[in-house]
């Protein structure tokens, strides 16, 4: 006899007829009575057999026949929903819970990421840009995903390029900075106008390499006194100087690589 109870009490009947239903049964049409001590409802008696209640069904209602195959034609007009995007994010694409989460967490937001990795072909990759880069920048201009400046196809393009290593990691962001203010087109005309091209070519990184050594000759002795496992710590002075001399285009791993061969051939 008060608001909470009957809450309850349908909240139980809610629970009840479905597993009646799921378990082959039929809801019959009964009076039910409420017990709040423990919080479910028991039959009192049924108005079918009940006279007194001049229960008759209404003529202009017809009965609803649900058979399988039309939910299962419904079912096949649903859009994903969320939980189950998530699963498919995390079990064919092999995202963690937690990007799955993020990423699934408006429609928008999921078919954006979708359309990234469509174009890139890395799912973990797309994940990052769209929640680390992207989301950053929308975020900071209070943006939604729908009126982004860079759109999927551009971030997939910019992410493909960093994966076949035409560029690196650094100039990613400049090319995405540049998408975003909408200094360029696509990711390719970006990195072509700002000569932001990764540098692989093995000779032209044994040049700068050369002359950064030939020019640091007092790191070229430290790191020769130094221990050997220090060494790999030293390697970073010059990394760095052969990165500004390239200007940032030199690929870091082809850098790291040739340069230790070059200063433990100096010991």
């Amino acid at each position: 006899n008060s608001f909470r109870f009957v809450e309850r009490a349908i909240a139980f009947e809610v629970e009840r007829q479905i597993e009646l239903i799921e378990d082959g049964g039929k809801v019959v049409q009964e009076t039910r009575l409420f017990d709040p001590e423990r919080d479910e409802t028991r039959s009192m008696r049924t108005k079918e057999e009940a006279n007194d209640y001049r229960y008759f069904p209404c003529p202009d209602l017809l009965p609803v026949v649900l058979d399988q195959a039309y939910l299962d034609h419904l079912r096949s007009q649903l859009p994903e929903l969320p939980a189950d995007k998530r699963a498919r994010f995390q079990n064919e694409l092999g995202l963690s819970a937690y990007d799955a989460n993020v990423l699934s967490a408006s429609r928008e937001m999921a078919e954006f990421f979708e359309e990234v990795h469509r174009v890139c072909g890395d799912a973990k990759q797309a994940a990052n840009w769209v929640q680390g880069e992207l989301s950053g920048a929308l975020n900071r201009e209070n943006l939604s995903i729908q009126n982004s400046p860079v759109s999927a196809q551009q971030l997939g393009e910019l992410i493909r390029r960093v994966l076949d290593d035409t560029i690196n990691g650094k100039a990613a962001k400049q090319v995405f900075q540049a998408l975003w203010n909408g200094q360029g087109e696509s990711a390719d005309a970006v990195i072509e106008a700002k000569g932001l091209k990764q540098v692989t070519d093995t000779g032209a990184i044994e040049a700068m390499i050369d002359q950064v050594i030939a020019e640091s000759p007092a790191q070229v002795a430290q790191y020769r006194d130094s221990e050997p496992e220090k060494r790999g710590k030293m390697i970073g002075y010059f990394v760095g100087q052969v990165m500004k001399a390239s200007r940032g285009t030199a690929n870091p791993q082809q850098v790291n690589g040739l340069l230790k061969e070059k200063l433990d051939a100096l010991l």
